[in-house]
């Protein structure tokens, strides 16, 4: 059975299944939306620890967490040990978990040193893994690549460095920076790092359907899965697989009318979260994922993408559920 709760430090998830985080997507509307179909733990989006060391308020309106389930982690990154050390003492008197982020491959994040960068550095990851461990108040996990390319791949000596240095869990992406998000992830090197420590291995990349979960599960043994690209537009992805590893069995897919009422939600959340404004804006991404493949999606995201108010949106998007049915 791979379904089965998850260990990490003194917190205990109710399953193995984690919502990945996601810059610009798994913000506290998302989050929310995705805790309906229960995942045993969810992430928000990576924060600067520079940034909550300088006091941004714009950064620390990203930890918010009003009317949401526990457990919750929170992501930091930086290279610095100092500010990395303020922001692990910072978050962890708000969230159950503090995740260190070394797998971040945008350009703007690695040109600071930070993200998938550090893993070029074995010694800056071992001084930021002490600090953060030091300063945390809650339990530390770090989510990382294989390596920085294919001639540096460096997961089983991060796994090991993270393991002694006090991290209660790790979770592995099988990508190098360099491959950012194309091919295929290994599941051989998830395997290796599973092998080669004794704290919890938690699997991330490409898991999509029920069908790629349980082969990640029965191919590298992993303890968890954390799902990223898999959950956008698809908040059921953790209820299915969790139903489908348990009973063999697969749910029905969401009807329009299910997808219509919960992107309405997540429409609603934003609008209350953000304003009216920024919501719109950001959302179209959202309802551009909600109804990917769907019928005539291509000329309905755009019409919405010209839509600047909340009441002209709803009446589309009813119409178009309803048209999809």
């Amino acid at each position: 059975m791979y379904i089965k709760s998850l260990k990490i430090g003194n917190v205990e998830l109710k399953n193995n299944l984690i919502l990945a985080p996601m810059a610009g997507v798994t913000d506290l509307p998302f989050r929310r939306i995705v805790e309906k179909f229960q995942p045993g733990l969810v992430c928000t989006e990576m924060v600067s620890s520079k940034a909550l060391y300088y006091g941004d308020e714009k950064t620390k309106q990203l930890l918010k967490t009003d009317g949401e389930k526990k457990p919750i982690s929170m992501q930091i990154f930086g290279s610095d040990p100092e500010s990395m050390g303020f922001a692990a003492k910072y978050v962890s008197e708000l969230a159950d978990i503090v995740d260190i982020n070394m797998g971040c491959p945008a350009p703007k994040v690695v040109k600071n040193g930070d993200g998938s960068k550090l893993l070029l550095d074995l010694g800056k990851v071992e001084e930021i893994i002490k600090a953060v461990v030091e300063h945390s108040k809650v339990p530390v996990t770090l989510k990382f690549r294989k390596g920085w390319d294919n001639n540096n791949i460096v997961a089983c000596e991060v796994a090991k460095i993270a393991e002694k240095n006090g991290v209660s869990a790790i979770i592995i992406h099988g990508r190098t920076r360099d491959e950012f998000y194309s091919g295929k992830a290994d599941l051989d090197i998830i395997k290796k790092v599973k092998e080669s420590v004794n704290i919890p291995v938690i699997g991330n990349g490409d898991v999509i359907d029920e069908e790629s979960a349980r082969y990640m599960f029965e191919y590298t043994g992993v303890d968890g899965i954390m799902i990223g690209r898999g959950s956008m537009g698809n908040p059921w992805i953790f209820e299915q697989i969790e139903h489908y590893l348990r009973t063999g069995e697969k749910l029905p897919r969401p009807t329009s009318q299910q997808k219509y009422e919960i992107l309405k939600e997540h429409i609603e959340l934003d609008i209350k979260e953000k304003g009216e404004c920024i919501a719109l804006n950001e959302m179209r991404k959202h309802i551009s994922w909600y109804t990917k493949n769907m019928k005539d999606s291509s000329s309905f995201r755009n019409e919405i993408n010209h839509i600047d108010n909340k009441e002209t949106l709803m009446e589309v998007i009813k119409k178009y559920f309803e048209s999809n049915n």
